[in-house]
């Protein structure tokens, strides 16, 4: 038995059963370790950033770790900004790195770099195992560290020699990796919570583990009880919603609209989620969207159990059992010519029953919230670190741990820094629909040089913000990646294509064309 064949022993033991691939010629013996251990699926993506997105969305939606496959420190430097955005999501992931042999790494050769710098911003695990031996430890190390209580990416780096030397000592029993417990909210917090929730205006603030079904329901009773707001953050990991859910508000993006949402409230109550503040900074703006007299009361922060913390509250305001549930309409589909309003009409009216919304609409989506309220059941995944490039990856991961349809809405800018994505989709047979929002412009952009004040509008900058210069096409793109491509123009064109591809196994691309910037 060789270091890789005890690693993926580790990982089967853990039941760490998915790789997302890019391997160059330190991971080989890994590779052929894949033959060996038919338990752990291979999955090969064409851009390292694919592989971590992949496993982020999987994680996702399952709970548990994939690992990811990357070839030295250049191969986890392409992957990085999807790992930070897994970082941010907070989910549980293992990056297994290969490296030069350890004897070869003291040479200077072209590939030789510091592996751990680039590890260490994500904030995670990480440790470089430097014998056969050590092999199985570390693994279980690794995913004990991805399964720490409020998540966390584990980087193991592993030598080529160590990969591909002898285990003289393998293990009689495969160790199995601790998972951390959540922590129990502090008692001294819920007192606190449950005084000012009597006494004063109040919003409970959800994100993570708390914005799924059972634990909104139980904000919601809360804030009944009590007349408290219910808020959600703005960008969260994953959501249920649809019929049958409660739906909070969602805290507003721009800064400005974020400090009038919240500029009445004397308390505000953080379960599963930290304070807010703007995405950005601008100029005479505040950073802080959370006015300065607001008692801010840190209940239940990511790592915390938040089912125990709401149930606490429940319980200490004699919430009734009883609750009103909004009914809101599914919209009729979205007719004429394609903006932003008839798109989200037309999804609205086109999601299903156990659908997953990978959702990097960005500007285009700007009524998706508010028209999918009365859609059937559904899951909804969002951009949770900012760093474009993640819904065509997250999109694989989620259709490979869930099995289910997911809908990718995707803008083009922000297509064009992961298309390979579309590649692995095509080879595994994942049910995806990829909407491509074709607006030919970093839209986004254009508002955002407003409000920082660079009020230029000359060819020269302007030129940097639009990408119709040649104007790209996306439906060729897809087709040269073996995704079956059609593009529309209506909200009617729209509807059929998508209702189409929900009833044909495999990925489908659509190109939405909208106008030009924002609509």
């Amino acid at each position: 038995m060789n270091g890789a064949h005890a690693l993926l022993a580790t990982l089967r033991a853990n039941n760490v059963t998915v790789c997302f691939a890019n391997p160059g010629t330190s991971e080989m013996h890994f590779v052929a370790g894949l033959d060996d251990v038919r338990e752990i699926r291979g999955v090969l993506c064409l851009f390292e950033g694919v592989a971590t997105g992949a496993a982020d969305g999987y994680a996702r939606v399952t709970g548990r770790a994939a690992s990811t496959l990357l070839h030295l420190g250049p191969g986890l430097a392409n992957g990085w900004a999807n790992l930070h955005n897994a970082r941010r999501a907070r989910v549980p992931l293992i990056n297994i790195v290969g490296d030069h042999a350890t004897y070869h790494s003291t040479l200077d050769a072209p590939l030789q770099s510091n592996i751990f710098s680039i590890a260490g911003a994500l904030e995670g695990w990480q440790r470089r195992t430097l014998h056969p031996n050590d092999v199985v430890n570390d693994a279980t190390d690794a995913i004990s560290a991805a399964y720490q209580a409020s998540g966390q990416i584990s980087t193991l780096v592993l030598p080529a020699d160590v990969s591909w030397g002898i285990v003289s000592e393998p293990p009689t029993h495969w160790p199995v990796a601790t998972h951390d417990a959540l922590v129990a909210p502090n008692p001294d917090a819920i007192e606190l919570a449950l005084r000012r929730l009597r006494t004063t205006r109040s919003a409970i603030f959800l994100g993570g583990a708390a914005l799924r079904r059972l634990p909104l329901s139980l904000a919601q009773r809360i804030g009944e009880a009590t007349g408290a707001r219910v808020i959600m953050e703005t960008f969260p990991t994953i959501v249920e919603r649809g019929r049958g859910t409660f739906h909070p508000e969602r805290m507003n993006y721009l800064s400005e609209f974020a400090i009038a949402q919240m500029q009445d409230l004397e308390t505000l109550i953080l379960i599963g989620a930290n304070e807010p503040v703007g995405f950005f900074a601008y100029p005479d703006v505040s950073s802080h969207v959370v006015p300065t007299s607001c008692v801010t009361v840190s209940l239940a922060l990511p790592g915390t159990d938040t089912l125990v913390a709401l149930h606490a509250l429940v319980d200490g305001v004699s919430a009734s059992d009883e609750h009103h549930l909004e009914s809101y309409a599914t919209p009729e589909p979205g007719t004429g010519a394609l903006d932003s309003s008839v798109l989200a009409r037309v999804i609205g009216s086109s999601i299903t029953e156990g659908l997953i919304v990978a959702d990097e609409s960005i500007s285009a989506g700007l009524h998706l919230y508010g028209a999918t309220r009365g859609a059937p059941p559904h899951e909804w995944m969002t951009l949770t670190g900012g760093a474009i490039g993640f819904g065509l990856p997250v999109a694989v991961g989620a259709a490979i741990g869930s099995g289910r349809r997911v809908l990718a809405l995707e803008a083009d800018g922000s297509m064009l820094y992961t298309p390979q994505a579309l590649w692995t989709m095509a080879r595994e047979g994942l049910d995806v629909t990829v909407v491509g929002l074709s607006n030919r412009s970093y839209a986004i952009l254009n508002l955002e040089r407003e409000r920082v004040g660079a009020v230029g509008e000359g060819a020269v900058s302007q030129r940097l913000l639009e990408i119709d210069d040649p104007t790209i096409d996306l439906c060729a793109l897809a087709s040269a990646q073996g995704v079956p491509s059609t593009r529309v123009h209506t909200g009617e064109e729209l509807s059929i294509a998508i209702q189409r591809s929900f009833a044909t196994p495999g990925p489908m691309f659509i190109e939405a064309v909208l106008p030009k910037g924002f609509s």
